[in-house]
């Protein structure tokens, strides 16, 4: 056989070798992710459509939607060639689709030229439940009274299941939680750094589909203010106390500098905290009457004392203080102010050795700069038990008690808590109410 008779065969192999990879190279159909991909949803909040072909990319996309008789064209598209990956959100508000049931048909072809060059074709139907209607809000508590920086809770019913519920003031969020015979019970907080014209409370519920609904409610506010005070820095407290956060700022070496990041940095860090801290709150109550200060503790400082503080002369920092400080003998049993389950006890930064009890519905207590802890996490607690011994650890100037009141993660007054009749008026009577009241 000549050379070139060789040669010939040699290159249409090749050839048919090489046209062969190519045609075969990409038999695998596009693959179509739907989310969600099935159950409830809304024209408001449809589904959104993601789409892929790593192989030779994709081609084209047509998606219908059928409800009953009726048919609608949801989308049609052709993509550029060299698009691997391509999400799409579904414009199903325009449709006009009613609630009830529909399938979702999804056709991709991508730009393979197996089959025969018409490209591999992915083709799925899904099905859904449209709902439309938003969940319907019927409140119950009629009078809401809320001092700045204090609590209250609404109770209401809702039409349907919904995935949240509770009560938005601003950009924070209150969850409700249910109580049984369809009523729901969301404590709330007029922040105490909230400017008055800006506490417009809001309960809000939103359905399986993604559809959402704000109600108002009645409420009076009193916008008390706050102390304003002055403390100072002496050498002798940053020498003593910030050696402990050394580690937290290795890169700084002057206790001042120290204090000032310990002072705001780490305190944001903390405060944050108790928003994780709320997440393991009971959805029922488990306190039991009016809480219980310390017995025989002097008061130190108050709750939301704007601080300002100073070094040498000068002024360094301000920042607001949460809670209440109360004092009697050192290293003295510390008592837990109501019934509950503790769900902290361990360091806390700036608040030292530290324990938060939980009491239910998102109400938490806060015990800091504790010489000793005495409980678990887990542990269920009682009123009056003793859960360590006041100390001076984290950023306490001497042997104290710092103690918080929390709702959902924010700080609130410790003193509304204290006051049999307040519970009494403005939650425990509320809890008791009823659809039929």
């Amino acid at each position: 056989m000549k050379t070139s008779s060789l040669v010939l065969i040699a290159v249409l192999f090749a050839a048919l070798v090489g046209g062969g990879y190519f045609y075969f190279r990409d038999t695998k159909s596009p693959h179509i992710q739907l989310t969600p991909e099935s159950g409830a949803t809304s024209s408001k909040h449809p589904p959104v459509l993601k789409l892929s072909d790593p192989g030779s990319g994709l081609r084209k996309v047509t998606v219908t939607l059928t409800q009953g008789e009726t048919t609608f064209d949801v989308l049609s598209r052709e993509f550029p060639e060299g698009t691997l990956e391509q999400s799409e959100p579904l414009p199903l508000q325009q449709l006009g689709i009613k609630d009830g049931p529909a399938q979702l048909r999804v056709v991709v072809v991508d730009r393979s030229i197996f089959p025969l060059g018409s490209g591999s074709t992915s083709d799925q139907t899904f099905s859904f439940d449209f709902d439309n209607k938003a969940p319907i809000i019927s409140p119950l508590s009629r009078h809401h009274n809320l001092t700045r920086g204090g609590a209250g809770l609404v109770t209401y019913t809702l039409s349907e299941t919904v995935t949240k519920t509770g009560v938005m003031v601003g950009d924070r969020f209150f969850p409700g939680y249910p109580q049984g015979s369809g009523v729901y019970a969301a404590l709330f907080a007029y922040p105490w750094d909230l400017p008055a014209e800006q506490f417009v409370p809001k309960i809000v519920a939103v359905d399986v589909a993604g559809n959402e609904r704000l109600t108002g409610i009645y409420y009076h506010t009193s916008a008390k203010p706050f102390r304003e005070r002055q403390i100072e820095i002496s050498r002798q407290f940053l020498e003593a106390k910030m050696p402990p956060f050394e580690d937290h700022f290795p890169n700084t070496t002057d206790p001042l500098d120290i204090f000032l990041k310990v002072n705001s940095e780490l305190r944001k860090k903390n405060v944050a905290r108790l928003a994780d801290f709320a997440r393991e709150t009971s959805p029922t109550p488990l306190w039991q009457g009016a809480f219980a200060s310390q017995p025989k503790a002097a008061t130190l400082a108050l709750f939301a004392d704007h601080r300002t503080y100073f070094y040498e002369g000068r002024e360094i920092d301000r920042q607001t203080h949460l809670g209440i400080d109360l004092a009697s003998t050192a290293q003295i049993g510390i008592l837990a102010a109501n019934h509950g389950r503790v769900v902290y006890a361990d360091d806390l930064g700036i608040y030292g050795l530290c324990v938060v009890i939980d009491h239910g519905l998102g109400l938490q207590t806060l015990y800091g700069h504790l010489s000793r802890i005495g409980v678990t996490v887990g542990q269920q607690v009682a009123k009056g038990d003793v859960i360590g011994n006041s100390g001076a650890t984290g950023m306490a100037g001497g042997d104290h008690l710092h103690y918080e009141t929390v709702i959902a993660g924010l700080s609130v007054q410790p003193i509304e808590w204290w006051d049999g009749s307040w519970i009494a008026n403005n939650i425990t009577e509320k809890l008791k109410l009823t659809p039929t009241n």
